[in-house]
């Protein structure tokens, strides 16, 4: 919705029967996106004993998000969701349903200029006529809201501004990727390359920016939900992204936990991440919205909170590695799916179920969540859009069923890992570096054994170890992927 049909909507508070009727058949959709939050940066347990009971881990200890857990309960939580291990192509798959290696942002997009990688590679992110989660919602008559962190594409390009690629409302978002400072009494960086715009009713207050953007989503939320269409909100936050600014609203719940000034700092962004959580769902009670609106709460990559060391156990123990690695630590995120309000009696939520208290072992993948959302809107893409994910709702409702256990992460550049694709295949795991020669080259592990990745099995399983590979190279051709 434009700033023009806003007005509409605020002059004329009353309308048809017949449209309020259509609206109620399509519940609205709130995405919930957190930076750089991997599945340890939460006090609610992602780890699973030999039962399958949630196993609360040390650093589960540390963190306070109590508003994750209420969500959790009232929904079904992912042990195994995946996504790539950094920001860009984990919201390009988000939005596009598609493996990096076919959309092919493969790597973060800098704001300013190209960075390094193979030739060809989505480097200006977004187009005009690209299908979208939020393109087609839009086209099945949504209203489409993002707010906090876009990074879609680079300044001077398309993909800088949510407005030109399927939102209707944009606060928040642009070609940045992190912020130059969380603080309101800083203006929210204006005047340096990653000022963080729309926000300037908040410049010079004490208004932590994670507050400002849920301030501002809650203002929108009341606005949209009188015009009778169903919404989508995109509520991308920069936290849990450095710079690792203190929230002086949580600081002192982590003075002594033990842990650095920075992890500390880290901890705050998470709770203030939590707080904005709780505000969101309490006003859509508030305005009469929470039966009807579903849920998704997930991170776009795993852990890189100032805690222990990148390619080792730290913090996404015990998982190996955090951010921009191939191990499980960088590409394990949290995922959450739940109604704001469960009710058995809502004739939306009776339409689409699910199944309350659920902790799921079964792997599912960032490029789902587009075909379970357009199922639930009763929208369709054109048939010429590759999906790689696969819808979920009858997984949701009973959590039974068949569905894909397969994920291609292709990541042709530099980071904490490099050069290397990313094949998981139900409980095996295959890893191909490009820049290695011989028994360096590919790692092998199966994952129901050894969640820490501490056992290389490519020379002991050589069979094991070919049948994966065919399989990911069949995903890599099928995908077009760059070298």
């Amino acid at each position: 919705m434009n700033s023009f049909r806003l007005s509409i909507v605020a002059a004329f508070s009353v309308f048809s029967a017949g449209a309020s009727a259509i609206a109620a058949e399509r519940p609205n959709i709130l995405v919930f996106l957190v930076d750089d939050m991997g599945v340890m940066d939460t006090s609610v347990p992602f780890v699973v004993d030999a039962n399958g009971k949630p196993s609360s881990q040390p650093l589960n200890r540390f963190y306070q998000t109590p508003a994750m857990q209420r969500l959790a309960n009232n929904g079904v939580r992912f042990t195994h969701f995946y996504a790539n291990s950094v920001c860009s192509p984990s919201r390009a798959s988000l939005l596009t349903g598609q493996y990096s290696a076919r959309h092919k942002t493969t790597q973060w997009i800098n704001p300013t200029g190209r960075n390094a990688g193979p030739k060809g590679w989505n480097w200006e992110g977004m187009k005009a006529d690209d299908v979208t989660l939020q393109g087609t919602l839009q086209k099945a008559g949504y209203t489409t809201v993002h707010l906090g962190k876009a990074h879609l594409g680079p300044f001077k390009h398309v993909g800088e501004d949510p407005l030109k690629v399927g939102f209707d409302l944009n606060i928040g978002g642009c070609a940045i990727g992190r912020p130059t400072t969380y603080f309101g009494e800083k203006n929210y960086g204006k005047g340096t390359v990653r000022a963080v715009p729309h926000l300037e009713k908040y410049h010079g207050t004490k208004t932590f920016l994670t507050e400002a953007l849920t301030l501002e989503a809650k203002r929108i939320l009341t606005d949209v939900s009188k015009n009778g269409d169903p919404f989508f909100m995109h509520m991308s936050h920069y936290a849990l992204h450095g710079p690792w600014d203190p929230d002086p609203r949580f600081m002192k719940n982590y003075a002594d936990s033990g842990y650095s000034k920075r992890a500390q700092a880290f901890a705050a962004l998470a709770e203030g991440m939590d707080k904005s959580l709780a505000d969101l769902v309490a006003h859509l009670e508030e305005i009469g919205e929470a039966e009807n609106t579903l849920i998704v709460f997930l991170g776009d990559n795993g852990s890189d909170a100032p805690i222990g060391k990148a390619k080792g156990v730290g913090s996404s123990a015990p998982y190996r590695g955090k951010k921009g690695t191939c191990y499980e630590g960088g590409m394990l995120a949290p995922l959450i799916v739940s109604w704001a309000k469960p009710n058995p009696d809502s004739a939306i939520q009776k339409k689409f179920p699910i199944k309350t208290g659920v902790v799921s072992q079964d792997f599912v993948t960032i490029c789902d969540l587009m075909p379970t959302l357009l199922k639930v809107a009763g929208a369709e893409v054109p048939q010429s859009h590759k999906m790689d994910g696969v819808e979920l709702t009858s997984y949701l409702a009973s959590h039974t069923g068949n569905h894909k256990q397969e994920f291609l992460m292709h990541f042709p550049h530099q980071h904490n890992s490099s050069q290397f694709t990313v094949f998981r295949d139900g409980e095996w795991k295959v890893i191909k570096r490009y820049n290695q020669k011989g028994d360096k080259r590919f790692e092998l592990y199966h994952l129901a054994d050894d969640i820490a990745e501490a056992n290389n099995l490519a020379k002991k399983e050589p069979v094991k170890l070919k049948e994966i590979l065919a399989k990911m190279q069949q995903a890599l051709d099928d995908s077009g992927a760059q070298y």
